[in-house]
């Protein structure tokens, strides 16, 4: 039988009603023929309410411990969804992510994945059973308990995906797919019902919540289709694969952007490996004679204070600017959609603090207040057009 991997995020299994829903999900797909492994996150807000808890305690927690803190989460998730599987009469194993073989480096709270082991996945597939897997965890070969940062239940359903060799990937949430923009700040925005893997990574390295980067980055390797849906309205999806026919452009808000400027190459080294070390995602680095900057998305950060403060103490000369934001254009990225954009913003009178494009997509770094307002107006202006 073909195997699908489906992930459900916590909006999903929030409380008790909604996790029974998912399990009458999963055992229909069981009974449909096909075998079915289902990666769970944390019910509803359980990750922020643990960090909150932690941060009681320390305001600047162990990683280590918040590692075996936040895997509790999706720990209670499995054994819930597995109960309501087996309750109406289709048998199912639960496992962490140590147990699922999931085997990744030696970072806490932002580890990365290096080998997936699937044997025991594998066994109890062959018996039959559904296996729910605890998402957003694993295990690093110092057999220590790891976390996989934000979006981590994503890579984990994906990377399994593709160990198993999968037929597809369905992630579900609360939304319907991929849109033209965030529903939530435009709400005319189109639903993209195909995305290559590129505009989709484009689109969660710049801000996009849909799927996860690194993701989207398994499924591009291991060529697993991606089905973006809905968990409790079925119709629509967004389908991210390797070739789509469409496709479309997009516009991505981000806030909590910070530009930092340093005097030379030897001190952005040191600002790239403090931005490693705290897995502070930095991109659009620039290196000129005078000097050389770089973007930080600090509200990617697990700990944005503790790495500016890092930042500051040890990088000679470094000058960083926040209170900011980005509105990205991604896909078509041409000179023409360039001159578009710039004369966009200036039209609604929305200042670019600087603005930056390479092969699939446009950034204008504007004021953090303006980011919606930017996003608008280059959806109306550029997508809305199209």
């Amino acid at each position: 039988m073909a195997i699908v991997v489906q992930k459900y995020g916590g909006s999903s299994v929030a409380d008790v009603e909604k996790l029974g829903r998912v399990a009458e999900k999963v055992v229909a797909a069981r009974r449909a023929g096909e075998d079915v492994v289902v990666v769970v996150s944390a019910m509803g807000k359980t990750t922020d309410q643990l960090l909150a808890l932690a941060k009681q305690v320390d305001e600047t927690p162990p990683r280590r411990e918040l590692d075996m803190l936040l895997t509790t989460g999706e720990r209670v998730s499995m054994a819930l969804l597995s109960m309501a599987i087996q309750k109406r009469g289709v048998d199912a194993i639960s496992f962490t992510g140590s147990q699922s073989g999931i085997i990744t480096n030696d970072r806490h709270f932002d580890a990365r994945i290096i080998e997936v082991r699937p044997h025991r996945i594998e066994d109890e597939l062959a018996r039959g059973k559904v296996v729910i897997i605890a998402g957003y965890q694993g295990m690093s070969y110092r057999r220590e308990i790891t976390t996989l940062g934000r979006g981590g239940s994503d890579t984990t359903a994906i990377a399994l995906a593709a160990a198993l060799g999968a037929a597809r990937a369905e992630i579900y949430s609360d939304v319907d797919g991929v849109y033209s923009a965030d529903p939530r700040v435009v709400p005319d925005a189109r639903h993209l019902p195909e995305l290559t893997y590129e505009q989709m990574q484009e689109m969660a390295d710049v801000g996009a919540k849909v799927l996860n980067a690194q993701a989207v980055e398994f499924a591009r390797r291991a060529g697993i289709a991606i089905h973006a849906r809905s968990t409790f309205q079925p119709g629509r999806e967004s389908v991210v694969r390797r070739t789509v026919e469409g496709g479309g452009t997009a516009v991505v808000g981000q806030k909590g952007i910070v530009r930092a400027r340093v005097r030379d190459a030897s001190a952005l080294r040191d600002a790239l490996a403090i931005a490693s070390e705290f897995a502070l995602p930095a991109r659009d680095v620039s290196l000129e004679s005078d000097g050389a900057t770089l973007v930080l998305a600090t509200s990617l950060a697990p700990d944005w204070a503790a790495a500016r403060a890092r930042l500051e103490r040890e990088v000679a000369g470094i000058a960083m600017e926040s209170g900011l934001g980005a509105a990205s254009v991604v896909g078509g990225a041409t000179s023409e959609a360039l001159l578009d954009v710039i004369a966009a913003l200036g039209r609604r009178e929305i200042v670019a603090r600087g603005i930056v494009q390479n092969a699939t997509r446009i950034s204008a770094l504007v004021r953090e207040d303006d980011v919606d307002h930017a996003v608008q107006t280059l959806h109306e202006e550029i997508v809305a057009k199209e």
